[in-house]
């Protein structure tokens, strides 16, 4: 198929676009719908718009037709999994990345060969606006035998980055063989400042990021992160790495409380990887399913 935007076009048309060449099985879903929250303008922010996707995923043969055992073959539900997904996993700004999002899902699958998705923004103009790409599974960057990562969560108190004590937990992190983000308290906020809550609260992100950044400069072995990609990098480069949490939390699909406290931002982080793995550096917590550790050997 010379002319890819053929493959959304009437089927005696892709059929002609092929006649040279043996043509591969296809499955598709068209006019598939979702309320999404999308898009790099600040008007786009905090409310949905509809999204139409198509989506035409070529395949390669088996004994489907002959088994006839849905166990066998890429299904329609798996297309609309890999959307779904895709969506509820972050906010994002640009239907580029979302397309290239569910490309990757889908041709993670065995079977998959190349896949065709076009995305429409439904209620920005009159008509529609969108993205078509075309993947294929020899340029997918899916790695079928990736590991999930599943890393430790350490909250660090502002009373142990400003005590002598910081460098020897930070050499006992380094060393530690698990994959570990550390999460810290935000800076000093005055509170008499009289704020709207979602100014507060970002406000309050932003505080955080500020002291990731401070210990970014106490000690250059610690990489502040913000985004998922540079977080499972850090990660599996073994680097020390230290959460800001901003852009994460406000691309997020489920949201923590904007009241939330920075240990229960940690908390979110945790439930995010579906780890069980947090620890509380220090002398007291009072939160439940939050390991307090009281000495860096923890980690030796």
């Amino acid at each position: 198929m010379n002319n890819p935007s053929i493959v959304f076009d009437k089927l005696e048309i892709r059929a002609k676009s092929e006649q040279s060449n043996p043509a591969l099985d296809r499955i598709s879903i068209r006019d598939y719908i979702k309320e999404v929250e999308i898009g790099a303008f600040q008007v786009e922010r905090d409310l949905t718009q509809r999204v139409k996707f198509n989506v035409v995923v070529e395949v390669s043969d088996s004994s489907s037709s002959s088994s006839d055992d849905v166990d066998d073959i890429l299904s329609y539900d798996m297309i609309i999994e890999a959307i779904d997904e895709q969506l509820n996993f972050e906010r994002l700004n640009l239907l580029e990345t979302l397309a290239d999002r569910v490309s990757e899902q889908i041709l993670s699958h065995q079977q998959a060969i190349r896949v065709f998705i076009r995305i429409e923004k439904l209620d920005r103009i009159p008509g529609s606006l969108g993205v078509e790409i075309v993947r294929d599974c020899k340029n997918s960057k899916h790695d079928k035998d990736k590991s999930i990562i599943t890393p430790s969560i350490v909250f660090i108190p502002n009373e142990i980055i400003q005590s002598n004590d910081l460098k020897d937990w930070l050499d006992a992190i380094a060393q530690y063989k698990k994959p570990t983000i550390i999460c810290l308290e935000n800076f000093f906020i005055p509170q008499k400042i009289s704020l709207e809550i979602d100014s507060h609260h970002r406000i309050k992100l932003l505080a955080i990021e500020q002291a990731a950044w401070d210990l970014a400069g106490k000690d250059n072995r610690c990489v502040v992160v913000d985004t998922w990609t540079e977080l499972d990098w850090s990660m599996k480069n073994n680097e020390v790495t230290v959460w800001a949490p901003s852009k994460m939390i406000l691309d997020a699909v489920n949201k923590p409380s904007l009241k939330s406290e920075p240990l229960d931002l940690a908390i979110w982080l945790a439930d995010e990887f579906n780890t069980d793995y947090i620890y509380h550096v220090g002398p007291e917590c009072d939160y439940p399913n939050v390991q307090l550790i009281s000495s860096p050997d923890f980690f030796k």
